[in-house]
């Protein structure tokens, strides 16, 4: 089971390309991409974004993949 960390809230499965939103959370990219296709509002939190730059969560990619390489 995969550290709750490593899971994206709106697909609920293993990132592999996180990025952080505005309101400091991680996400799939492409998730929250597609949720700020139609919304500017956290999928954590509800409140509004300030703004929709995502900036790739490098840190926790590289965890992400030692987590899956040592258990390979």
């Amino acid at each position: 089971e995969p550290p709750a960390d490593f899971i994206c809230p709106i697909t609920t499965e293993l990132m592999s390309d996180p990025v952080m939103a505005a309101d400091g959370h991680s996400y799939e990219r492409s998730a929250i991409e597609r949720w700020l296709a139609t919304k500017s509002t956290s999928p954590m939190t509800g409140e509004a974004l300030v703004h929709s730059f995502l900036a790739p969560n490098h840190t926790l990619r590289r965890m992400i993949r030692e987590w899956q390489q040592a258990r390979a």
